[in-house]
């Protein structure tokens, strides 16, 4: 095998294992949640790599890792990495690192152009970066499953659903059904007419819509969109690539 880059990424509900090669995707595998033995376990199935970054929502073991990694250049992606755009979010230290990666890819996929990414994972997120290069912010809403788990949550009576994509009427007759309306098509019009806000102030705007629940907002959304459900780790590989290239320098 090719030296390539190993890119991980530690999100909410599921962590990601990409290999690059010539910036192009060669392998991915999904691990439930965080767990360490078993992503000890893919590092020694990739024992010819160049160099790895790591990035984690939540607090990443680096004195961990950096013990069993040492057959290559590691890196994890906190404040101290290089951004190949310019960063001018007022709280950088509490920008989440899905959202960075996301950016790297965006201004990649559409450089010199406005671009806006959604992400439809645990949480909705919206990320705008301008023709200039220069992210500007965006917003954060609870994803569908968690609008699912609020309703059972902080109510007496309303069961636990999961969303299903094929008992979606605008008038319910029954409890079931007003949940699934409620969630399902009050999520779509929600992203819908935050991307139109969006769009009457960049009208050229470019769309990219990545993450979990991406399959469902392609089918019902009614505005053209750039489908990327790999967006993060590729990303990774850029933001990766990137600071390898300047710190050699």
């Amino acid at each position: 095998m090719s030296k390539g880059n190993l890119v991980v990424d530690m999100g909410n509900t599921l962590t990601k294992v990409a290999l690059f090669e010539n910036g192009q995707l060669q392998d991915f595998i999904r691990l439930p949640g965080s767990d360490y033995e078993q992503l000890n376990k893919i590092f020694q199935n990739y024992p010819d790599i160049h160099a790895c970054m790591i990035s984690s929502v939540g607090e990443t073991k680096q004195a961990i890792y950096a013990k069993v990694i040492t057959n290559c250049k590691l890196m994890f992606l906190d404040n101290s990495v290089m951004l190949p755009f310019v960063n001018k979010y007022s709280t950088p230290l509490t920008l989440g690192n899905d959202r960075l990666a996301g950016m790297a890819a965006a201004r990649e996929l559409f450089p010199g152009q406005d671009v806006l990414v959604v992400d439809t994972g645990t949480a909705i997120t919206f990320d705008l970066m301008n023709s200039y290069g220069e992210y500007l912010g965006g917003s954060i809403a609870p994803g569908i499953a968690m609008r699912y788990k609020a309703l059972h949550t902080f109510t007496q009576r309303l069961p636990l659903l999961e969303m299903d994509q094929d008992n979606v009427p605008l008038i319910g007759n029954s409890t079931l059904q007003c949940i699934h309306s409620g969630v399902l098509n009050g999520v779509v019009h929600e992203v819908e007419g935050m991307i139109n806000s969006y769009l009457e102030q960049f009208p050229d705007l470019n769309i990219i819509l990545t993450g979990g629940d991406q399959n469902y907002f392609d089918k019902q959304l009614k505005i053209k969109t750039f489908a990327a459900p790999n967006l993060v780790l590729f990303g990774l590989n850029i933001l990766l690539n990137y600071n390898l290239e300047n710190q050699e320098l």
